[in-house]
């Protein structure tokens, strides 16, 4: 019996449903819309086309997949923000149950048609290519596309921007996903402190998650007046310390997309440059916001049934850290040993030696190398190895802790070779459990 998959009958497992907002501040002059469409076959009711639009020309800015294989949806998204220069963007239209990935010239032209069928309904949509479009589900299929086109009409007729439009928007977009993952919140800049503005997002993903880019889908707006040239740095930064900080199972997408809207609905003075008073201050913004909801896909990752972050201080180089951390994240034996309760130290070790395309031989220093497991209570942390020698561990407590939901793992790196190090990085992942076997052995069927 499947304990962490989603239930076949699309309820939210009880674990799950504190991650769910009851209620959410959106931005100004957007709505959005969730509508069954059945691109699966064996959806017959559950919302499968998501569309996300701005009442006003909006500015956008988005990452994308690394892989070498990029789904249609990823070329023609992209396409249309250069051609734009990601000004004058409308809108976002977005199916589950089909990747529209592998799938040739025809899955370009469905992802094209998908684009231009929402364009031409928009209101006062006089512009062409003011659309992106995302597609998410099995690679190597093509969309089932005159159901698609036929259902964008009602899609458009269900716009809103209520909070119950928000949340079935953001359950359209689920594939293997237990709960819909969706987040709001509000912020004032230094130029405008009358002014409340609200940004929101939504994502989705359980497994396939190693994003080298963004995300597995994701979609941000806000109504805070922010130009592209200004909205691609400040999305790029926030992306590699929040969405491309996650691992699941160590796999990239062909589909990875996250793109952000801004639209100036709520007024104020435009952030013109990031390196500004405003520009720092939505950093700030966009970074935590971005990693609050890319924690929410590795709570619901795919048999998942710890979330743990790894946190590595003191190193020469913060790309050297973030390297080590992922290198501990995507650890297949440091997964089963979390999964299974066992302090394992030793394969946290091994993870870290074996970091590949590490700058310097001097970041990682086995006699200046710490360990730690900090406990989700707030207790003292229980150390395992330090300067690189072993403590002698309590294995009683050390069940404790592992026997609860959350954990961080705390590498210490001693600063380096010269010991003068400040640098840190954060990842966040997943155990590995036979139910995530079970999930993708059942993927197709």
């Amino acid at each position: 019996m499947r304990h962490y998959s989603a239930p076949v009958d699309g309820s939210i497992p009880a674990a799950k449903q504190k991650y769910i907002p009851t209620t959410g501040t959106y931005p100004k002059g957007f709505l959005v819309s969730g509508t069954h469409v059945g691109v699966k076959a064996s959806n017959t009711r559950f919302p499968d086309l998501a569309l996300l639009t701005s009442e006003r020309p909006a500015s956008a800015a988005a990452v994308f997949t690394q892989n070498i294989f990029q789904a249609a949806p990823v070329t023609i998204s992209r396409n249309i923000l250069k051609k734009r220069s990601g000004e004058g963007i409308r809108s976002v239209i977005i199916n589950s149950g089909c990747a529209n990935a592998v799938t040739g010239k025809g899955g370009l032209e469905d992802a094209t048609s998908m684009a231009a069928s929402l364009d031409g309904l928009l209101p006062d949509s006089s512009t062409p290519d003011s659309t992106l479009v995302m597609s998410t589900g099995v690679i190597g299929q093509r969309l089932p596309i005159k159901k698609i086109l036929q259902a964008v009409p009602k899609a458009v007729s269900n716009l809103e921007n209520s909070h119950e439009s928000w949340l079935t928007t953001a359950r359209s977009i689920c594939t293997t996903d237990t709960f819909p993952k969706l987040l709001s919140m509000t912020f004032t800049l230094p130029s405008s402190p009358s002014i409340t503005y609200s940004i929101a997002g939504m994502t989705k993903g359980a497994g396939m998650i190693h994003p080298n880019m963004a995300t597995l889908l994701g979609i941000l707006c806000t109504d805070a007046p922010i130009p592209a040239s200004t909205l691609q740095p400040l999305l790029t930064h926030a992306v590699e310390r929040s969405f491309n900080a996650i691992s699941i199972d160590g796999s990239t997408s062909t589909n990875d997309t996250l793109a952000v809207l801004a639209n100036g609905a709520a007024g104020g003075q435009p952030i013109t440059s990031p390196t500004s008073e405003d520009g720092i201050a939505m950093q700030r913004v966009l970074t935590e916001f971005t990693q609050q909801l890319s924690q929410l896909v590795v709570r619901d990752g795919e048999g998942a049934t710890k979330f743990v972050r790894v946190k590595v201080i003191n190193s020469p180089s913060f790309p050297d850290t973030k390297l080590i951390a992922s290198s501990i994240a995507r650890d297949p034996l440091v997964k089963t040993a979390l999964y299974g309760k066992d302090a394992n130290w030793g394969r946290i070790l091994c993870a870290i030696g074996y970091t590949q395309g590490l700058s310097s031989s001097q970041t990682v220093i086995p006699a200046r190398t710490s360990v730690s497991f900090v406990p989700s209570d707030g207790s003292e942390p229980l150390k395992l190895v330090i300067n690189g020698e072993p403590e002698a561990v309590d294995e009683k407590r050390a069940a404790q802790i592992l026997a609860e939901e959350d954990l961080e793992i705390l590498v210490n790196l001693g600063g380096g070779g010269d010991g003068s190090g400040k640098e840190e990085a954060n990842y966040w992942f997943c155990d590995f459990s036979h139910e995530y076997v079970t999930i993708n052995a059942d993927y197709r069927t």
